[in-house]
């Protein structure tokens, strides 16, 4: 359960961080300019996340923010929490709607059911293109070998996930680089001291979704910091 799970708190390294830039710059950019980029933004949602809630809430304003000008970001909150129970919100276009929605989630006990995310965002992305899924987690506590099945399945669709550990749970973390792999996405580590660093890799994200790798170079130049890496990077994809 949620409570007996080992807090190892482990910062992102410069190399780390490092590491998921070149990724997401070598990730192929998505489709037709011009249309709304769509993410999957999903969290675990267990008795340990709370604090995390509350830091996403403040990150999912500069996500639509940084996009605005992209043609735009539509973002379906999923998350899972208790016992069996895991939810997706309808598309949300702005910031306002996806912060309703995330202020009435309370985090309760249970174990991870990242397996069911994965499912669905499998699911969307058959019925209408999705350009990236984002993951937020700490612990794995299903199979690994199914989870990197559908990390693959992922793949072939052309949906990159882009998992965001908290923590430094080692099993976690070989699955979690596992499904950022196969998907074709990237890894990264954080924890309470590197928020900004959060905060500017998923609006790193929000913006490779809704404008693919030229938007993200551009992004970076304006950002600074560990974006600003993207670059030198994109000549090197």
């Amino acid at each position: 359960m949620a409570d007996d799970r080992k807090q190892i708190q482990k910062p992102a390294t410069a190399s780390e961080v490092d590491a998921f830039l070149r990724q997401v710059a070598a990730t192929p950019a998505r489709g037709e300019a011009g249309t709304r980029g769509r993410l999957i933004f999903a969290m675990d949602a267990t008795a340990s996340r709370e604090p995390t809630w509350d830091r996403a809430m403040e990150i999912q304003a500069e996500m639509f923010g940084e996009t605005a000008g992209l043609g735009g970001l539509e973002v379906q909150l999923c998350f899972y929490r208790g016992v069996m129970e895991m939810k997706a919100s309808p598309w949300c276009e702005d910031a306002d709607t996806l912060l309703g929605r995330m202020t009435r989630v309370h985090c309760a006990a249970g174990l991870t059911q990242i397996g069911r995310v994965l499912k669905h965002a499998l699911d969307e992305t058959r019925r209408g293109k999705v350009n990236a899924l984002v993951f937020v987690g700490d612990c794995m506590e299903e199979s690994a070998d199914a989870l990197a099945g559908l990390a693959g399945g992922l793949g072939i669709q052309g949906l990159p996930a882009f998992v965001f550990q908290e923590g430094g749970d080692p099993v976690a973390e070989q699955s979690f680089r596992q499904i950022a792999r196969l998907s074709g996405g990237a890894y990264c580590p954080f924890d309470s001291r590197s928020a900004q660093t959060l905060r500017d890799l998923l609006s790193a994200v929000a913006v490779f979704a809704a404008g693919g790798r030229k938007s993200l170079e551009q992004f970076g130049a304006r950002r600074g910091g560990a974006v600003l890496q993207l670059t030198n990077q994109m000549g090197k994809g």
